[in-house]
């Protein structure tokens, strides 16, 4: 079974910025940042691949960086420049199986993610 808990969440003014962590039980695995907002879809927004390469997605390319300290069993997502539409619930998540397809300008497969955090707050006011 594999942990996640993730912390650093909370309120902040746009503009402003957050780093949330993600503590894991494993980080050798494909690795990532979900996120969902009240009555949308859960979205992809940024994963760190096996080989340590990443990827964001699109909305947050520019402002968002994922990162992981493999000593420290830790996984990051910083969040600078913060947007009203950046409030939601984020979800550390973990998988031996990829969840992210460069194909058709990117897409995400939240389908294919079977161990996910308990989702932490972030709320972005304007």
């Amino acid at each position: 079974q594999v942990q996640l808990v993730e912390s650093g969440g909370g309120s902040v003014q746009a503009g402003g910025s957050l780093r949330l962590s993600c503590r894991a039980s494993r980080v050798d695995w494909y690795m990532g940042w979900f996120r969902q907002a009240p009555g949308k879809e859960r979205e992809g927004v940024a994963i760190i691949n096996k080989d340590g390469s990443t990827t964001v997605a699109r909305s947050v390319k520019g402002r968002f960086t994922i990162s992981k300290d493999t000593a420290e069993h830790t996984l990051y997502l910083q969040m600078n420049s913060l947007k009203s539409e950046d409030s939601a619930v984020y979800y550390c998540v973990t998988d031996r199986i990829n969840f992210y397809s460069a194909l058709n300008g990117g897409t995400w497969y939240p389908a294919n993610v079977d161990y996910w955090g308990q989702g932490t707050q972030v709320t972005v006011s304007s």
